[in-house]
């Protein structure tokens, strides 16, 4: 794991993911920080779900209890579908985007149906090896 996107995930100590987050395996199924909260948004029940874990059905409610358990820390997002839905509820201050220089031709789209458009603004870019680190502030 980069230092980079090793700072953002400790500067966090509230996480919000979708029912199947595709980078828990790396994480050993905690995410990236295994002792924070982690809220899981879905309308069907989880497989899974650990003392940790609270599962929750709509945006608004994940996000005010992951602001109220990460206290004066970030709250992190983790999935389109959960960045899409905070994106439609105007509830992101800022989007960070790994980037790595792969071109797909196919599959399934990060950001699922976008509101009709999402203005940022470049706060930091900072490469590494095989990625690029991009933090944005989402511009109202």
């Amino acid at each position: 794991m980069s230092k980079v996107f090793s700072a953002h995930a400790v500067s966090a100590d509230g996480y919000i993911s979708g029912r199947t987050p595709d980078a828990d395996e790396e994480y050993g199924g905690d995410g990236p920080h295994p002792t924070a909260p982690l809220f899981v948004l879905s309308h069907r029940p989880a497989p899974e779900i650990s003392e940790r874990q609270t599962l929750v059905t709509d945006i608004e409610t994940a996000i005010a209890a992951a602001r109220e358990a990460a206290g004066d820390k970030d709250v992190a997002l983790m999935g389109g579908g959960v960045v899409t839905a905070a994106l439609e509820a105007d509830l992101l201050d800022e989007v960070i985007l790994h980037q790595v220089p792969v071109l797909l031709g196919a599959g399934r789209s990060f950001f699922h149906e976008l509101p009709e458009h999402v203005r940022l603004r470049l706060l930091e870019a900072v490469p590494a090896p095989g990625v690029t680190h991009l933090r944005y502030e989402v511009v109202r």
